[in-house]
């Protein structure tokens, strides 16, 4: 999503050539593609697919919405075992229309958990509950803290549920250093991504995620945080921006990577 404005084949081929070894995809442009050719153009370039975004949105409460939800989640598991990532992050959703009830939406999550982990387990692969930012609670994710995705994840076996952690929504939390070492503990971090934070907002806010080294997060930090929890996986970078949309995109990539090389250990 970095670098939405390329397509697949032309993502391949700058991540090629920048030595950018792995990717994260994100569902849409994969089905557009299609999934097994999706699969097949990033193994024979040589790269590494990370994680799938997105699955989730699992709050809903009519029954054909709820059952809809899922079977698309299963869709997402099969999609991310075929891709051959073993992490499908979780947008968990946001409040039904209507309602106020942000304890009964993480519980109708945690429902939806039940069903689809052993699933995920069955495919090689394992859910990563993504806490997003508070102003996201109401239309995009009722999980806004790592404290509140651990009380979920930890229902479940590691190897099925675990969290992801994301600097852009995460920075501002001074509880959150605490539950990174609580999820490695667990072996719950299944994933952790950059994005800086920088003001004033968009309008819509959902499109505001800054380059890194642009805004207030110290990515050495957090960094820091999740190796000292024992996380040893990829590192991602996602940026939702506007700015960056409108501009050639390998230009975009190139110049995420070296940032990615100023601002990380």
């Amino acid at each position: 999503m970095t670098v939405k404005q390329l397509s697949l084949p032309e993502l391949v081929d700058a991540c090629r050539d920048l030595g950018v070894p792995a990717v994260g995809l994100w569902r849409e442009p994969v089905q557009a593609y299609g999934v097994e050719a999706a699969a097949k153009l990033v193994r024979d370039a040589g790269l590494t697919v990370t994680t799938l975004c997105r699955g989730g949105f699992l709050t809903a409460t009519d029954p054909a919405e709820r059952a809809a939800a899922l079977a698309d989640n299963r869709r997402a598991v099969d999609e991310a075992a075929t891709l051959g990532t073993d992490t499908l992050v979780l947008v968990s959703g946001g409040l039904p229309a209507g309602s106020k009830d942000l304890r009964g939406a993480r519980e109708r999550i945690a429902d939806a958990l039940a069903e689809l982990g052993p699933y995920a387990e069955e495919h090689g692969v394992r859910l990563a509950i993504e806490p997003l930012h508070p102003m996201y609670a109401s239309d995009r994710c009722v999980v806004s803290t790592l404290a509140q995705a651990l009380d979920l994840a930890e229902r479940f076996p590691a190897r099925q549920v675990g969290v992801t952690v994301d600097t852009y929504h995460v920075w501002w939390d001074d509880t959150a250093p605490a539950q990174i070492a609580r999820a490695g503990a667990q072996d719950r971090i299944h994933t952790f991504q950059l994005a800086d934070w920088t003001t004033p907002l968009p309008e819509g806010v959902l499109n505001g995620r800054g380059q890194i080294g642009d805004g207030s997060v110290d990515m050495r930090e957090w960094q820091g945080h999740v190796e000292a929890a024992g996380y040893t996986g990829a590192i991602e970078v996602e940026l939702f921006n506007d700015v960056l949309w409108a501009r050639d995109g390998r230009e975009v990539l190139a110049e995420t990577a070296r940032r990615f090389m100023e601002h990380t250990a």
